[in-house]
């Protein structure tokens, strides 16, 4: 008898554990979450993008990726995944913490990575938010920024 016991306390135990954490689990779910503007660009100053574009040159050094999510419920997270071809080259988990929130992440752009590229905006869940398309150009390919 005493075994029973046992094992219903540590029942009740684990169960009054989960539900606290199967409840933040559904609240950082947030179907809502909307991308509202997403670019690649030279700079973020002021939580703002600086020089867009779809094209660079292979000298550019470092690209960020910024992205301005709305529709968030509650603290949740989305991941910024840039791809040079198909090739995966880095995951960055990025937090959301309000209604309106904007983030960003950087990618060092190394010279011989010259073709295409994107990076996929996730939901928590791994759904597709959005994906950005960009690609290096040959040095001297590439129009400058508009001023």
């Amino acid at each position: 008898m005493e075994q029973k016991s046992y094992f219903f306390v540590v029942l009740s135990t684990l169960i009054a554990i989960c539900l606290p954490l199967t409840a933040v689990a559904v609240a950082q779910q947030t179907p809502d979450l909307e991308i509202a503007t997403a670019t690649i660009c030279r700079e973020v100053v002021d939580r703002e993008p600086v020089d867009p574009g779809t094209s660079f040159e292979p000298s550019v050094g470092k690209l960020y990726c910024f992205t301005h999510v709305t529709g968030a419920q509650g603290a949740t997270e989305i991941y910024h995944v840039w791809y040079f071809a198909e090739s995966e080259r880095a995951v960055v988990t990025l937090q959301v913490k309000t209604a309106s929130w904007r983030t960003y992440s950087s990618k060092i752009i190394q010279p011989h990575e010259i073709g295409d590229w994107r990076v996929d905006i996730l939901g928590l869940e791994g759904d597709v938010l959005k994906v950005v398309h960009f690609e290096i150009k040959p040095q001297g390919e590439v129009a400058p920024p508009a001023e």
